[in-house]
């Protein structure tokens, strides 16, 4: 875009009024690509961008010049008072700010810029190290990306120095990190949070502050756990410290998207304090945490469905995987001789091959059982190693963990073993509503 445009002294940046023929917009204008010369983007005071044909545009009024901030020296002072944490950015929405004139964000990665944009975090702990290893959208992450932030977060939690870690993260895929950095860090001495903002901090509505005020809190407490820490409700109250393998995202937008899965949260946190509510794991500074950061990637998720042709399993015969999790229906079904595309002879066969089959349930809430009908019954014969209540995410995760230990995969026993071995809240024996 050019500086300025054919009808106005406005420039990229600046707040303004868009005069159309019968309505008038306000918001901030923005660069457009050189591929859309005929646009002009506007956006909007609601956090959303909105496009005009140049030629319906009959004026650009200036309300105020450009609201793009100077980049200013920002001193930060260390309260000795105050316990350091240290935090992990890996990208998504709460480690950006807005550039009024990309309509875009830039990302937020020193202790300054942190302080420029959620100052409430540093009211009870001073971030005093912060690391970017990477900045993703966390539908582009994969195993490898988990192992290095469990690397990071391992030497953050050895450090005397530091109370606690902050992770940030996107939302999307944000339980498979937690479920990972679960089984990835053994002998946990302090607190891990993962945290997130489903609505940027230039909107009115953004769940940043509150998200990143309340994880501060969580990283200092008591709380020894991968926890996932955000909005409880729709409403600035407080947050849920989440357990990292019993979590799950439940909504595409809301503040509360995500909701703790037959468990109880850790504990409600305040801006300013903690209720307990749940059991976990006590801190403790003498412990040193090491990781265990072994992935098999040959696993899947595959979820079934109804006339499904079980010939789908010969793909990841032909491929190699070396494990499957199949989202099975309600307590754990699929079809069966009496269906037209039973799946009983082909998961026998691809087991009787090697390929190691877990099974979780659709439902998301509850527990498998596959004891109560015949079809249950007759899948359980085939050799499928049912996970109770585990979430199919954390399945998939702790499948390509277990399966990326040798000794443990050497034997399918073992592997049953290890994959209902309780290593980080993933099973519970009662399943609270």
């Amino acid at each position: 875009m050019k500086s300025k445009t054919n009808k106005t002294n406005a420039t990229p940046g600046d707040y303004v009024e868009v005069h159309l023929a019968k309505v008038i917009y306000e918001g901030t204008l923005l660069e457009r690509p050189e591929s859309e010369r005929g646009v002009v983007l506007l956006k909007l005071d609601s956090g959303y961008n909105i496009g005009f044909n140049k030629k319906d545009v009959l004026k650009i009024e200036v309300i105020e010049k450009s609201r793009e901030e100077k980049e200013e020296k920002t001193e930060l002072k260390r309260d000795p008072e105050k316990p350091n944490i240290a935090m992990v950015i890996t990208g998504g929405t709460i480690a950006a700010r807005l550039n009024p004139r990309k309509g875009g964000v830039d990302w937020l990665t020193t202790p300054e810029s942190l302080f420029k944009f959620y100052p409430g975090i540093f009211d009870k702990v001073n971030v005093v190290k912060v690391e970017v290893p990477f900045m993703k959208a966390s539908e582009d992450m994969d195993f490898k990306d988990w192992q290095k932030i469990a690397k990071i977060t391992e030497k953050f939690l050895n450090d005397s120095a530091i109370s606690g870690i902050i992770i940030t993260h996107g939302t999307d895929f944000l339980h498979y990190t937690s479920a990972a950095l679960s089984l990835f860090l053994k002998n946990l001495n302090k607190p891990v949070v993962l945290t997130y903002s489903q609505r940027s901090i230039d909107r009115a509505s953004s769940d940043a502050n509150l998200n990143l005020q309340c994880s501060a809190l969580a990283a200092i407490s008591d709380i020894a756990e991968v926890m996932l820490v955000g909005h409880a409700s729709s409403n600035d109250d407080f947050c849920y410290a989440m357990p990292g393998t019993k979590v799950r995202k439940m909504h595409t937008s809301r503040r509360d998207a995500f909701k703790v899965v037959n468990e109880k949260p850790f504990a409600k946190v305040f801006p300013d304090r903690i209720e307990k509510i749940g059991d976990y794991h006590v801190r403790d500074n003498k412990k040193k945490t090491k990781t265990d950061t072994r992935f098999e990637e040959k696993v899947s998720l595959l979820k079934v469905y109804p006339g499904q042709n079980p010939s789908i399993l010969d793909y990841y015969l032909e491929k190699e995987y070396k494990g499957i999790v199949l989202e099975l229906s309600g307590l754990g079904h699929a079809p069966t001789k009496r269906a037209r595309n039973s799946w009983t002879r082909k998961l026998k066969e691809i087991q009787d091959k090697g390929v190691i089959v877990c099974a979780a349930s659709q439902t998301i809430y509850g527990r498998l059982d596959p004891f109560v009908y015949s079809n249950g019954r007759e899948l359980l014969e085939t050799g499928i190693i049912y996970l109770e209540d585990m979430l199919a995410e954390t399945a998939y995760v702790k499948l390509g963990w277990v399966l990326g230990h040798e000794e443990w995969a050497k034997n399918k026993e073992t592997i049953k073993e290890k994959m209902l071995e309780n290593f980080s809240h993933e099973l519970n024996d009662r399943l609270e509503e």
